[in-house]
């Protein structure tokens, strides 16, 4: 199971951060989603805005688990890669590991954040909150959804 998000669709509205923050209760200066403005560029003659988003891939093999010394962050059976933010003890191991630079560092709880794939609302049966009918350019979903 995996977020996709098809960035040439996106508008740079934020309204994932948003959705995603209200969700998880992130504290100031912590984003587990974030939009980006890459632009803008010429495209056939027309100047465009590029939004790109920056989140957790749930990759495969991640290595953040690898780099984790505690086992802080596991891959579920269904593909989602989780951190416990109350195994976590902070030492950043994951954030360096990341080659997407997805995981965030909440300095107030000296753990690390990372997207979570809303794992309970998916258990159940629910969409993550940033694609839950809040994007509203219909580019966030579920990768085979």
């Amino acid at each position: 199971m995996n977020l996709e998000i098809e960035e040439e669709k996106c508008w740079g509205c934020k309204t994932c951060e948003v959705a995603c923050k209200q969700e998880n209760g992130a504290p100031d200066g912590v984003k587990l989603i974030h939009i980006g403005e890459d632009g803008p560029r010429q495209v056939d003659g027309r100047w465009h805005f590029v939004f790109r988003a920056n989140r957790c891939r749930h990759c495969e093999a991640p290595p953040c688990a690898d780099a984790c010394a505690v086992t802080a962050i596991v891959k579920r059976a269904d593909g989602i890669v989780v951190l416990d933010r109350g195994e976590c003890v902070g030492c950043r191991a994951c954030l360096e590991a990341c080659p997407y630079e997805a995981i965030d560092f909440d300095e107030s709880a000296n753990v690390a954040a990372k997207c979570n794939l809303c794992h309970h609302r998916v258990d159940r049966g629910l969409l993550p909150a940033c694609a839950d009918n809040v994007c509203l350019a219909h580019c966030i979903h579920l990768a085979g959804a």
